[in-house]
């Protein structure tokens, strides 16, 4: 479906739901990180793309202060007052969009009252920040109701709290600055304490293709604040040696080798993981541009390893995955993406190879697993806007 296909279905279905055509267009993209699996929340870099995969909302003033909304791809609808905003349980898609008018109200700004139609192409629960999409689509959302515009990274950093506090996820910057701030044509080699980006090209040649296990993640109340507190466990322990270290990204390997033997084992493996893959973003950063095979698969291979086996972040269709990926045909470099616990993969790939690799990846995944994949090139695309 092209972008006026989409548009008229949205359009139709809008009329159908809310009796009138939308004013108002908004889209956000989903995101793909090529290296720095959960280094973001410890302050450090992380290697990020937007993929082609988008979120969109068609909205349409209302003369109250009321919010109602549907999707195209979640049944139910969900209501609420601006002037009284409370979870959802029922409808939990639409906590993404409370919670952001919660945190710019309280920010100040004057929010104006919308009936609203979600559609989404990223797919949810799958690693590639479905959650920020639709987050930073209703800021922009917002922004063109209501007569304001916001600092991109402070869209970012409003659609951060409204996860961490409202909806319960206590994720780092990574998700929602990809989103708002994404380029096309490049990745991004974001630093999270700074919150600044470089561009970094990928090699001509190389096209990104997302594997998704369509193993299910639901990251709230799951094993990921484990991971956090454990990191936050390790840097307490090297802060008395080292009291200049706020996270682990100011760690260096050297600093981390002569007091491992003092954390419990546990926590010492988390924090390797972390010092290592920060390392592993600078080195893909330098590596991404000249596309060089071995170097790319080491990256990595490396990185996939110690999410397995440091992180302790896999599950049985990651490992059904990496194989077929690594296995397949016009593969360079294949590892983790997201969270992990499932969900999606990411893979280099030669470009005249992306049909090959993607139905050996589909047939050799799904006799190992009786579940069909989804494979799909990904480019980068534009951040959050308007349409």
């Amino acid at each position: 479906m092209d972008i006026e296909e989409r548009k008229a279905t949205i359009t139709e279905k809008f009329k159908e739901y809310f009796g009138q055509q939308p004013q108002i267009w908004s889209r956000a993209p989903g995101r793909v990180d090529l290296m720095g699996s959960h280094t973001d929340y410890n302050m450090g870099y992380v290697m990020t793309m937007t993929v082609d995969r988008d979120t969109w909302i068609a909205a349409r003033p209302r003369d109250d202060r009321n919010i109602r909304i549907r999707s195209l791809n979640v049944a139910g609808e969900s209501i609420f007052s601006l002037d009284d905003i409370q979870r959802d349980e029922d409808v939990t898609w639409s906590n993404y969009m409370r919670g952001m008018a919660q945190v710019m109200q309280e920010a100040g700004y004057e929010l104006q009252g919308f009936d609203g139609l979600v559609d989404s192409t990223v797919p949810f629960g799958s690693g590639l920040s479905s959650s920020a999409a639709i987050e930073m689509a209703t800021a922009v959302t917002f922004q063109q109701l209501s007569g304001f515009q916001l600092d991109p990274v402070e869209m970012a950093l409003f659609g951060q709290k409204a996860e961490n506090e409202f909806v319960g996820v206590n994720t780092g910057i990574l998700d929602q600055y990809s989103s708002a701030l994404g380029e096309a044509g490049c990745a991004l080699e974001l630093d999270c304490r700074n919150l600044t980006s470089q561009t970094s090209q990928i090699a001509p040649r190389l096209a990104v293709v997302i594997c998704d296990t369509r193993a299910e993640r639901n990251l709230a109340g799951s094993e990921y604040d484990d991971r956090r507190n454990q990191c936050e466990e390790g840097v307490r322990i090297l802060q008395q040696h080292y009291p200049e270290v706020e996270a682990l990204r100011d760690v260096s390997l050297d600093q981390f080798t002569a007091h491992e033997s003092e954390m419990p084992h546990v926590v010492a493996k988390r924090c390797r993981f972390i010092i290592e893959e920060n390392q592993r973003v600078l080195d893909l950063a330098a590596a991404l541009p000249q596309g060089n095979p071995e170097t790319l698969n080491q990256l990595f291979a490396d990185s996939y390893s110690g999410a397995r086996d440091l992180f302790e972040i896999g599950a049985p269709s990651m490992d059904a995955m990496i194989d077929a990926m690594r296995s397949a045909p016009g593969v360079v470099a294949s590892r983790q993406a997201g969270a992990g616990f499932g969900g999606c993969m990411v893979a280099l790939v030669q470009k005249d190879a992306i049909e090959a690799f993607s139905n050996h990846v589909s047939t050799t995944y799904e006799t190992n697993t009786n579940i069909k994949p989804r494979i799909f090139d990904v480019a980068a695309s534009a951040g959050a806007g308007s349409l």
